[in-house]
């Protein structure tokens, strides 16, 4: 009989095989017990918030900033010399086209008048004689009785007198314009800004006397880009702020264009003009000017962070029907609060993106979110009127 063999394996090598199984088993447990899901495609999509395209009225708006001046400013001088003998106006005193602000020793030029009208008289008793003495001279030649030298010497005698004459008759006009310009009187209507002069002062021609402003109205001084040059016209409305009157707008007119562009800065000048009848508003101050040059209704506007700065120029992302964005570049038009009026590339009912772009790229799937994170249809937004939905692009 023979004896039965039994074959024998290494005790170690049936523990690994043993704790692999274990392993094995434990993991499957582990996965099929597991409570967190695995992952969707659509949370794989990078979240945005989108916004519809929409219409609305914009006024094309151009903002500067300038100057207050005076429309009228001068310093008046005096015309005549003499001595100070009345001033009748005081400084911040308003007063009216001519009326008398000083009076120069008005007694002294009445008796220059006086003197050029004597002068006057005497150069013209002197022509007439020599008139009629040349006359006679010219009478006498005819019969040879005079010589032709004595002829020629009246003649001359009498052209003589009347160049008096007439130089007499010069200074009696600047006399008696002397005498008026004696009284300084006001060229136009304002507020006497300074006073130079006190009575009895001796003055020469050219003494500075008075500052004159007029302060009604005034204007508004500014300077607009060259780009914006062509937009602007006379009698455009504008809107001014002042720092010194906090919370009000003051109401303008363009009244002056400049002709040429300033070749050093690229830059139109401008002046409006602003009623000022009270002076409440001095030359001087710091203005903001605020034009609407034109307005544009039914205009198509997005939130302002919907567009986006390219190399290439302002785009955004648009989303389609299949949850799918596209990129369209766009021309934006005036900017509002928190929105953009898109010129060129959208048409209205259109949905933009405004937030999460930085992830996006063409044709890329997206995940549209609400504000709190929380996910909705999109295609919400897109039940718009089927003319605005027919509507080509803009």
């Amino acid at each position: 009989m023979h004896p039965t063999r039994v074959s024998q394996k290494p005790v170690g090598s049936r523990l690994v095989r043993i704790a692999s199984a274990l392993s094995a088993a434990g993991f499957l447990l582990q996965a099929c017990g597991s409570e967190e899901p695995m992952p969707r495609a659509a949370d794989l999509r990078p979240p945005v918030m989108v916004a519809r395209v929409e219409r609305r009225d914009v006024v094309d708006r151009i903002q500067a900033t300038g100057q207050l001046i005076a429309r009228s400013e001068a310093t008046i001088a005096a015309q005549v010399s003499g001595q100070v003998t009345e001033i009748r106006v005081r400084e911040g005193e308003p007063v009216e086209s001519g009326a008398v602000l000083l009076v120069i020793d008005p007694e002294r030029r009445q008796l220059e008048l006086d003197n050029a009208r004597a002068r006057l008289a005497e150069a013209r008793a002197e022509a007439a004689v020599a008139r009629r003495n040349y006359a006679r001279t010219k009478s006498l030649s005819k019969g040879n009785v005079a010589s032709e030298a004595r002829l020629d010497e009246d003649r001359t005698r009498e052209s003589l007198a009347r160049s008096a004459v007439a130089a007499a008759e010069a200074k009696l006009g600047l006399a008696r314009r002397a005498l008026e310009d004696s009284t300084v009187r006001a060229p136009f209507a304002g507020l006497i800004a300074r006073r130079h002069v006190s009575v009895g002062e001796f003055l020469g021609m050219g003494t500075a006397l008075f500052d004159l402003v007029a302060l009604d109205p005034i204007e508004v001084e500014f300077a607009l880009a060259e780009i914006d040059s062509s937009k602007v016209r006379i009698g455009l409305p504008v809107e001014i702020t002042l720092a010194s009157h906090p919370g009000e707008i003051f109401s303008a007119r363009v009244s002056m264009i400049s002709p040429t562009i300033d070749p050093r800065t690229r830059t139109l000048r401008v002046k409006a003009e602003l009623p000022n009848p009270d002076g409440r508003i001095r030359p001087g101050l710091f203005a903001h000017v605020d034009l609407g040059v034109s307005e544009r209704k039914g205009a198509l506007v997005v939130p302002e962070d919907a567009i986006v700065q390219r190399a290439t120029g302002s785009i955004v992302f648009r989303l389609r029907p299949d949850e799918r964005v596209e990129r369209v570049k766009v021309e934006p038009g005036v900017v509002g609060d928190g929105w953009v009026e898109v010129q060129k590339g959208l048409r209205a009912g259109d949905v933009v993106v405004i937030r999460g772009q930085t992830r996006l790229a063409e044709g890329l799937a997206v995940s549209v979110r609400r504000a709190d994170g929380t996910a909705f249809d999109f295609r919400d937004l897109l039940g718009v009127e089927e003319d605005l939905a027919s509507e080509p692009p803009r």
